[in-house]
């Protein structure tokens, strides 16, 4: 309460100060730590401090939601504060927006888990796209408003108030002395020579008068090098936001690092990508450098609580029956991928003719990178839907989407759903995978009614 009276009894303008202050640094820890989280080239380095950040980004959210809920009893009498000022009022208005609308997508990703894929995947557009427009336009108001540039228009307008006026005749000592020694001179000639003089200083005047001040140009300047630089990536990012139709996937299959001899044969449902195409693209996310594999050395093996332990290389696991399904692909940061054409070997089918052993309870799979792991029931990998597969929408999957072979799991977060997967091994004791043990819950459904 005592806090309480002591904020209250500050002055308006100190509590408007301290908002903005904190709001400011919030903004930049928050900035820091969304770009920190992005970049997916380091999550493997991360590991569960990527899981700290992330709860940090949510906390520093939550602040930022008190803060406006603290300015909004201020709004009414700031904005009465400043009707007079055009450019202060759209500017709160455009900061208000982005922070209500950062705030209230960032609640939706934080509870995703208990709300749909597609909710969770515009939202993670709304705050992607806020991010790239707010982050900007942050750096361009703390330069604008620096203390230096503040010092920078002040000299100008120094400079500007000590200029004599342009319409000031100026009227030397040898003038006064002319019209002195000649009082009885036509009064038509002295004012003819004095608007000549006001003619000509007019012009020098005008010369010294710069069409920007250094201040506006600063500003200016700061503009045009935040354009330079983000621009291109900006349009890079809002490209491939509103290209639902998967053109990126187009671009790895182009250059793939993969060297798979013979290609995979689509069935006729996948050359004829039965889903229609892949609707949205896929990010990139790894922990380790994306490896490239060659089918002349390229293995596959399941081992482990089995009767029947097998190994085939390339072309003796293509001859292995597939089958082809279509499903949506969701990952746990927010966006999701729909209505892929899958075609590979069913989980189910692998594990029957592997013939798991009583003791054997859980299916661990091994990815190529030989870092990421991870694990599920037996119950869960004979699921109808569990896929280990070679081909998407009719082509062979490229190695920055998990091929030449991945596990497909539809219903569960897509960490869960192994690249490069090249070993699949029955256990008797649970295993946590590579996100569950820095934090990840090992319950990844989507749907968390089905855990």
């Amino acid at each position: 309460m005592e806090s309480k009276r002591g904020w209250l009894k500050q002055s308006f303008g100190k509590r408007l100060n301290a908002i903005h202050s904190w709001n400011a640094w919030i903004l930049l820890l928050l900035t820091v730590t969304g770009i920190v989280l992005s970049i997916g080239a380091i999550r493997g380095d991360l590991g569960s401090f990527r899981v700290t950040i992330k709860q940090l980004h949510i906390y520093l959210g939550v602040a930022s939601i008190l803060l406006i809920a603290l300015y909004a009893p201020m709004i009414r009498k700031h904005w009465h504060q400043i009707r007079a000022r055009r450019n202060q009022r759209a500017n709160l208005v455009f900061v208000l927006a982005l922070l209500i609308g950062w705030a209230g997508s960032g609640v939706i990703l934080w509870q995703f888990r208990n709300l749909p894929p597609a909710l969770n995947n515009s939202a993670l557009f709304v705050h992607d796209l806020l991010t790239w427009v707010g982050v900007p336009y942050a750096v361009y108001h703390a330069i604008s408003r620096s203390r230096w540039l503040k010092r920078q228009q002040r000299l100008d307008q120094a400079a500007a108030t000590a200029r004599p006026p342009a319409e000031q005749a100026v009227q030397t000592p040898a003038a006064a002395s002319a019209i002195a020694a000649a009082p009885n001179q036509a009064p038509v000639a002295t004012e003819d020579a004095t608007a000549r003089r006001t003619a000509a200083q007019a012009v020098i005047t005008a010369l010294k008068e710069s069409p920007i001040t250094r201040a506006s140009f600063l500003r200016i300047a700061a503009g045009l090098l935040l354009v330079i630089a983000i621009g291109p990536a900006f349009y890079r990012w809002i490209k491939g936001a509103f290209d639902t139709g998967g053109s990126t996937t187009a671009e790895y299959i182009a250059t793939d690092g993969n060297r798979m001899l013979p290609p995979p044969a689509p069935l006729p449902d996948s050359a004829a990508v039965v889903g229609g195409g892949a609707q949205g693209n896929f990010r990139i996310y790894t922990v380790t450098e994306i490896p490239a594999f060659s089918s002349d050395t390229w293995k596959f093996a399941i081992s482990g609580l089995v009767d029947n332990p097998s190994a085939w290389n390339w072309e003796e696991f293509l001859k292995l029956k597939r089958t082809v399904q279509v499903s949506d692909f969701h990952c746990v940061t927010g966006w999701s991928v729909y209505k892929c054409t899958w075609e590979g070997i069913p989980l189910k089918q692998l594990l029957a003719a592997a013939g798991v052993q009583a003791k054997g309870k859980y299916v661990k799979f091994y990815s190529g990178d030989k870092v990421y792991t991870d694990a599920l029931s037996l119950s869960q990998a004979n699921g109808d839907d569990i896929m280990v597969a070679v081909l998407m929408d009719g082509k062979p999957i490229p190695q920055k989407l998990g091929g030449p072979v991945r596990l497909i799991v539809p219903q569960m977060y897509a960490y869960k759903s192994v690249k490069w997967l090249q070993g699949i091994e029955l256990i008797e004791k649970e295993h946590m995978g590579y996100w569950e043990v820095r934090g990840y819950d090992n319950d990844a459904w989507v749907d968390r009614s089905k855990a």
